[in-house]
């Protein structure tokens, strides 16, 4: 007899969002109702702020932090993904390189703020440039452990077969490292949007940080939950989007 499955609704993959989002709404409008603070409104007047400003400043501010955030990301990524294929499956580059990442990956990158802004003044690319600097390490090392992993046996079958080290790299190696990139880039949307607002309310007139700091700085509270509601859709929608070009890119992983 053939098995009907979770089909329709129930077997939606958004359905625990939808449930994790419920919950999370329903603690916070309970906590704010019990604790009756002008600092936590209940999510019906942060959500009527956010519907009310979306479509003027606080929908520019959204556009002007997406930007930073998706050119950081793309950056990185075509510096960091070439380096850590070569480095993984080329021990005596990484035997050099190697040192010097481990000394420079554990310094926090954020304490360059105000170095980097002295140096390159106060638009988009010292904030671009200081989230590049935190995640492009992230993003090297877990390509670079990713390669290493490859089989070598399947490597020298390859080129018997007349392959090129080119071809090797493409057809074989950034194939099987895919996944732990995958697996990075979730790790670092995260720490990006972090980066992001710090970076954004150090003498900065645009972005979801500083939006959220000018409220704050003058008591409104209801626009201040308006822009955390920003940045967490933000958020969500980059690791949908993840999720997304994962499954159709990786699909073997997921059978």
């Amino acid at each position: 007899m053939r098995g009907t499955g979770r089909t329709g609704f129930l077997g939606s993959p958004a359905l625990p969002i939808i449930a994790a989002i419920t919950f999370l709404l329903s603690a916070w409008h309970l906590l704010a109702v019990f604790l009756q603070l002008a600092a936590l409104p209940i999510p019906g007047v942060a959500f009527g702020t956010f519907l009310e400003r979306i479509t003027g400043d606080l929908g520019f501010h959204l556009q002007v932090s997406t930007y930073r955030v998706l050119v950081s990301i793309v950056v990185s990524l075509v510096l960091a993904v070439p380096l850590g294929l070569f480095l993984g499956r080329e021990p005596r580059f990484d035997a050099f390189i190697a040192p010097l990442i481990y000394v420079v990956y554990p310094v926090p990158k954020i304490v360059f703020l105000p170095v980097i802004i002295a140096l390159f003044g106060l638009g988009d690319f010292p904030k671009i440039l200081l989230i590049v600097l935190v995640i492009f390490f992230q993003i090297l090392v877990t390509t670079r452990d990713a390669a290493r992993k490859v089989d070598q046996a399947t490597i020298d079958s390859i080129l018997s077969l007349g392959a090129s080290r080119l071809q090797v790299y493409r057809q074989v190696i950034w194939p099987a490292a895919l996944p732990d990139v995958f697996t990075a880039l979730r790790i670092v949307t995260g720490t990006a949007i972090a980066v992001l607002f710090i970076s954004e309310t150090f003498v900065s007139r645009e972005g979801l940080g500083y939006f959220i700091l000018d409220a704050w700085s003058r008591s409104k509270w209801d626009e201040v939950y308006a822009g955390i509601i920003a940045m967490g859709m933000l958020g969500i929608v980059l690791y949908g989007i993840l999720d997304f070009l994962d499954r159709r890119v990786c699909r073997w992983k997921h059978l």
